[in-house]
């Protein structure tokens, strides 16, 4: 388990970096935190690293938006905040995006949990002040 702290705004895009330091391959990225804990907010500054080439937005009414890097690959990035079943995850096919070899971000995973591959990366968000966050990070070694 690693973490990862953010004191303030100004620090975003520095604790970006070193996310994408350890994490500098494609896999699924599941985002924990309260409402308002910032899991957009970094997963956009996650993108800015990325190169991300489109506005990153919170997919909150789409559950996915699909983002295109300068490198002419793809970004995924989802929210499952408003589902009320997990079968509108399996009519969106979730497997070709969880097994697509790309970024996948999720915000809201305890709503899908069942779903996420073994070897998923959990961030939890933690709220420290108004703008301190703490970045508990776990991997599925499995």
């Amino acid at each position: 388990m690693e973490q990862i702290d953010i004191k303030n705004l100004n620090d975003l895009q520095g604790a970006a970096k070193i996310f994408l330091r350890k994490f500098d391959k494609p896999g699924i990225f599941a985002f924990y935190g309260e409402l308002g804990a910032g899991k957009t907010t970094f997963i956009q500054a996650i993108c800015q690293e990325l190169d991300v080439q489109d506005p990153v937005t919170s997919p909150t009414f789409s559950l996915i938006n699909e983002y295109r890097t300068i490198h002419d690959t793809i970004v995924y990035h989802f929210d499952f905040y408003r589902i009320e079943s997990v079968n509108e995850v399996y009519d969106l096919g979730y497997e070709e995006y969880f097994f697509s070899d790309q970024y996948c971000f999720i915000e809201w995973p305890e709503k899908v949990e069942m779903l996420l591959p073994e070897r998923s990366t959990r961030i939890k968000i933690e709220v420290l002040t108004n703008n301190a966050r703490r970045l508990i990070i776990s991997e599925d070694k499995t």
